[in-house]
């Protein structure tokens, strides 16, 4: 069984920046993805950013592209994402997600089985 998480959020204005943090329990198989998603009240659950965990590759929404930044930390097992120049549209729900296989490219939603709570990110203006 695998656990998620997240820690980090919070309130922040416009412009500023934060880091989520995800930590990940239990036994992952040897190959996974791990992703970041959020939803806003209303809308649907959109993917921000996955990572392979084998070779770090990186995939981004168009949306966050040169803002955010996914990494994760092997020896510690957790994920994070540090965000900057944050904007009122990126006020939302912020999920982590695993995959038990590879990166899509695509952080499709269906692909990931496992969840954690989330945490709200809120950016005033």
């Amino acid at each position: 069984q695998v656990r998620l998480v997240e820690s980090g959020g919070g309130s922040v204005e416009s412009g500023g920046s934060q880091v989520l943090s995800c930590e990940v329990y239990g036994n992952m198989p040897t190959r996974f993805c791990l992703a970041w998603f959020r939803q806003d009240v209303g809308k649907e659950r959109e993917g921000v950013a996955e990572i392979y965990h084998g070779g770090g590759n990186t995939y981004y929404h168009q949306s966050v592209k040169g803002r955010f930044t996914i990494s994760l930390d092997n020896a510690r097992n957790t994920l994070y994402l540090q965000m900057k120049s944050l904007k009122p549209e990126d006020t939302a729900m912020y999920y982590c997600a695993a995959n038990p296989s590879f990166c899509s490219g695509l952080i499709r939603l269906p692909d990931f089985r496992y969840w954690g709570q989330g945490t709200q990110v809120t950016v005033s203006s």
